[in-house]
């Protein structure tokens, strides 16, 4: 008995859940996509998703580019359209992948915004002289030394840190565990904001409401208010702190491999874009200190009127 096409979509999002433990706002994301490419199909492409062909998949990307939709968001369709063709050519529904060979109309490279390493320390170094103070200390601290995501600060249970050796283990994109290492300074920043909580090794290491983990949102809050405190005008917020945790590793290091492992990306081509930022900086120091480099000055004017 033939596979209902209907259901093709939900199959594949279940697939995605329990297969490739893919994050619920992960999902969400692929279902909307799906969801409007089953709308269009349903008026264009008779037998709905399975029916859809390679120029009409181009012609709804090119509708969607010429409504306005940028290139970002058209690889990202893209990007799902073709895990789910590709799984439906797995599994024999279709004989063809109608979205190889499809490119989505190149975006302009976006460079993460990061902190200089002055300003990086100015950001951690708050005051620590009250219970919420060494919290917020150990929480800038710990973003800064160990470059985690902010699901995965939010996420942490005391277990998770071992202080003594100076590593956490987290629990990043898809699963994958990861160990990462964590400075002197973050390790002293906990030691102290664990005695002020006297917690168990179940507790959340920052706790947020009724005891349960601090939610991400109050920890964006929190970091924007604690950069303005620091006298920083910067949109200030918790990816920055990871890009340049990421950034001046790199920059320090040269290592990109190392570099990705500590980040925990499945491909090495995402973190490519902190030898962008390591560029632009030795770009900088070049104009700043070559002798060739630097802009003459414009004789001063003789005119004697």
């Amino acid at each position: 008995m033939p596979h209902d096409p209907v259901t093709l979509d939900d199959d594949f999002l279940k697939y995605l859940q329990i297969e490739r433990n893919m994050s619920a706002h992960t999902l969400e994301a692929y279902r909307h996509d799906l969801d409007l490419l089953k709308t269009w199909a349903a008026a264009h492409a008779a037998g709905g998703l399975a029916a859809v062909q390679a120029s009409q998949l181009r012609a709804f990307i090119a509708a969607e580019y010429q409504r306005g939709l940028s290139p970002r968001s058209l690889q990202r369709r893209l990007s799902a359209y073709r895990s789910f063709y590709a799984w439906m050519l797995k599994r024999g529904h279709i004989r063809a992948n109608p979205v190889t060979g499809l490119r989505a109309p190149k975006a302009p490279q976006k460079l993460p915004q990061v902190l200089d390493v002055d300003e990086a320390v100015r950001l951690v170094e708050v005051p620590a002289d009250t219970t919420m103070g060494r919290r917020d200390r150990a929480l800038l601290e710990l973003f800064y030394s160990s470059g985690l995501r902010l699901s995965e600060l939010c996420a942490l249970r005391w277990r998770d840190l071992d202080l003594e050796t100076g590593l956490v283990t987290v629990l990043g994109k898809g699963g994958r565990q990861r160990q990462v290492p964590v400075g002197t300074h973050a390790r002293d920043a906990l030691h102290a904001w664990r005695e002020d909580l006297a917690a168990t090794a179940d507790a959340p290491v920052f706790p947020g409401r009724g005891g349960r983990s601090i939610s991400p949102r109050a920890v964006q809050i929190r970091i924007k208010q604690l950069a303005q405190r620091q006298g920083m005008f910067k949109h200030v917020h918790p990816h920055m702190l990871r890009h340049s945790f990421a950034s001046h590793v790199l920059e320090s290091s040269g290592d990109l491999r190392g570099v990705q492992e500590l980040l925990g990306h499945a491909d090495i081509a995402t973190t490519q874009i902190y030898t962008h930022l390591d560029f632009q900086h030795l770009a900088k120091a070049y104009d700043a200190a070559h002798p060739r480099a630097k802009r003459r000055k414009k004789p001063e004017s003789t005119d004697t009127e």
